[in-house]
């Protein structure tokens, strides 16, 4: 059995645990329905996830015209509330994930979530995929902590599993930026929404599926 020295995993969770990628590209695409704009085709929602869904939606607009005369918040509740009513009806682990959840259960390793999703839409989409038991703790935008890059979340993470070593687990920049102001070592995975080549993004391991990912953190 690979021994890991981590008393807590977190993960990131568009792009790193879940790929969120076709529920969010139906909802950008619903709010840029509600104004007249064209949709963004399901290959490019990729490059436009990352940093929340107000980045997500400026990112989108930039696409398609522009952000003059919009309404940018009311939009971005359109988008949020049609996201929210459709949740999980294409989300899932990517592959592996169910084995390699289970593998640090196995182990007692704590598992956390920290994502600049919001709280609450977080929590409900755990708990619609059946996963919400397994984490420690869940924090999510809005839940008192500024977003990541910014450290704060990851503090409150290892505070809230009880202490000890961690690591985190994401796919973007500003998971590797908030690891490592919190002084956390960072598995990058391949798969997710990279936004910049994943080796570029500074984490101190890389995987391209999660069956790499306990030898990845039994190296750290």
């Amino acid at each position: 059995m690979t021994t890991i020295r981590f008393a807590t995993v977190g993960f990131d969770l568009d792009g790193t645990l879940l790929d969120t990628s076709r529920d969010l590209g139906v909802a950008l695409n619903h709010a840029l329905a509600a104004i007249d704009r064209p949709p963004v085709p399901d290959e490019s929602v990729q490059n436009l996830i990352g940093g929340g869904s107000g980045l997500m939606l400026r990112r989108a607009l930039a696409l398609t015209g522009g952000d003059e005369g919009i309404d940018f918040e009311a939009l971005r509740q359109v988008l949020l509330a049609h996201y929210e009513a459709n949740i999980a009806a294409h989300t899932a682990l990517y592959p592996g994930g169910v084995a390699m959840l289970d593998a640090l259960d196995e182990r007692g390793v704590k598992i956390a979530m920290v994502t600049n999703k919001p709280q609450h839409l977080a929590v409900k989409l755990l708990g619609e995929l059946g996963l919400l038991d397994r984490f420690a703790c869940v924090i999510g935008g809005g839940a008192g902590f500024p977003l990541k890059p910014a450290p704060d979340a990851l503090h409150a993470m290892v505070a809230r599993s009880g202490g000890g070593a961690a690591a985190y687990v994401g796919d973007t920049t500003f998971d590797t930026g908030a690891a490592l102001a919190a002084g956390l070592p960072c598995v990058a995975v391949s798969f997710g929404f990279n936004d910049k080549p994943v080796r570029e993004l500074g984490a101190a391991a890389v995987i391209d599926h999660f069956d790499a990912l306990l030898p990845a953190l039994a190296e750290l």
